[in-house]
């Protein structure tokens, strides 16, 4: 049975989040009706991560088996004619070995949070950014940003409902920069912990903000307390940028 990568990008504003759930409209609810439409087949479309409501991906990874052997750009075209108005589009198709999970062969996913920093209301960027009125100094962001690199135990920035089986992740890259109003950061890891980067994001705002100090992200990193933590950013900043996968 041919497997096939795709290649996706949504927004996520629309959607109850990533995975199927009764009564609310999910991301992959509807790749998996548009599935249906083109094979015939009800089969379930599996993700490389589970983003919450209103978390955006302009690179977000999924497989799914069919029956028949399409070629992969009708597979792209005819998912995009069946996925609409709803705002999804499939970016590439491609065949992949039976042994590839978009989840489970993943070696590092790729968030980009995004910030205005602005006392204006946002318009064209409303529920694809973070407005924070009060000035930040993301250089100071970006330094205490590094205090939470390398392998830790992320508890104080793990939701109380996360599914994960260890709080202990191994975080790559937390980058904080400024661009005009617009203040990103970007994390990269293997894998997060569920509102992993949107507390971290919070928790960065409170250093830009002055009210935290590097030395106090490092003690919150280290209480291992949820209720230690910032506040929650909101949805509306976050993005599954990239998922990167081993060499063939």
């Amino acid at each position: 049975m041919p497997r096939y990568k795709l290649t996706i990008e949504y927004d996520g504003a629309p959607f109850s989040g990533w995975q199927i759930q009764a009564g609310g409209l999910t991301v992959q609810g509807v790749l998996t009706a548009a599935i249906e439409a083109l094979a015939g087949e009800k089969t379930l479309v599996q993700g490389a991560g589970r983003t919450d409501a209103g978390v955006h991906a302009r690179g977000q990874v999924a497989h799914v088996d069919l029956t028949r052997d399409w070629d992969t750009d009708t597979v792209r075209d005819a998912l995009n004619a069946h996925l609409r108005p709803h705002p999804v589009a499939i970016l590439a198709a491609e065949r992949v070995a039976d042994g590839f999970n978009a989840r489970t062969s993943a070696v590092k996913r790729h968030y980009l949070y995004r910030i205005l920093n602005r006392r204006a209301d946002l318009t064209l960027d409303a529920g694809h950014a973070w407005r924070v009125p009060r000035p930040l100094d993301a250089a100071a962001m970006h330094a205490a940003a590094q205090r939470l690199i390398g392998k830790h135990d992320f508890s104080s920035f793990r939701a109380s409902e996360c599914q994960a089986k260890s709080p202990v992740k191994t975080l790559d890259v937390l980058t904080v920069t400024r661009d005009g109003d617009a203040v990103n950061v970007t994390a990269s890891a293997r894998s997060f912990l569920h509102t992993q980067v949107r507390s971290m994001v919070g928790s960065l705002a409170m250093v830009g903000e002055g009210k935290w100090s590097a030395d106090d992200l490092a003690k919150v990193l280290a209480a291992r307390d949820r209720t230690a933590c910032g506040p929650l950013a909101p949805p509306d900043g976050l993005y599954l940028m990239k998922v990167d996968y081993a060499a063939k």
